[in-house]
């Protein structure tokens, strides 16, 4: 494992420890969008079903069990413990459109027509556009709680970093996975503005706005 996936692993798991440490001090999920959250943990089953096939190492499977349990329990607060906090009105966007055509995609452009080679490749597609809810749902409020944006900061990280770890991975042991890299480039690219705004604005303490 090189120092880029190490630091994008803990980027995402610091993201996670953010947001569920926001919903249960807070007792509130207000600001978050509930389906980017169901979206994640899809991504997260169909990509570790290989905890069922396969071993790679105890840190793989760790994280791998704590990511698909976070989603879950994400899920589980927002939707069950907490509903009453959660902002069904502005939390509008229509996930079916991201789901089927990522599905479609990876049934057509995957490594190898397989279950689980399929499942892999939908969760990587899935993954890329699986933050739009929530950036949809900060542009119709018009802002978002500073510690959402520590979380957006950090899940965005995570995805750039992962780059990273692929640009590494290609000059260093000439490997190089072209879904991977190019979903992780729209996911980026989706990030650009919120980062932006997140330099310019919410380390100086001010609120994040994002444009309607």
């Amino acid at each position: 494992m090189n120092i880029f996936r190490l630091l994008a692993d803990l980027s995402h798991l610091l993201a996670i420890i953010i947001l569920l440490l926001k919903i249960w001090k807070t007792r509130s999920c207000a600001g978050i969008s509930g389906k980017s959250q169901i979206l994640f943990s899809v991504v997260y089953t169909a990509r570790y079903l290989d905890l069922l096939t396969a071993y790679v190492s105890a840190y793989n499977t760790i994280m791998k069990i704590v990511f698909i349990a976070a989603s879950y329990a994400t899920v589980y607060l927002m939707y069950v413990k907490f509903k009453a906090t959660y902002d069904h009105n502005h939390d509008t966007f229509r996930i079916e459109f991201l789901l089927i055509p990522t599905l479609i995609l990876a049934l057509l452009i995957n490594r190898e027509f397989t279950a689980l080679e399929v499942l892999w490749t939908f969760s990587i597609y899935l993954e890329s556009v699986a933050i739009l809810p929530q950036l949809f749902l900060v542009s119709k409020t018009g802002e978002a709680e500073s510690i959402t944006s520590h979380y957006l900061f950090a899940l965005g990280s995570y995805r750039g970093l992962y780059l990273l770890n692929w640009i590494y991975r290609y000059f260093v042991e000439e490997h190089f996975e072209p879904i991977a890299v190019i979903a992780g480039v729209v996911q980026t690219v989706l990030y650009c503005d919120f980062f932006y705004l997140y330099i310019t604005k919410v380390l100086k303490g001010k609120k994040l706005q994002l444009p309607a």
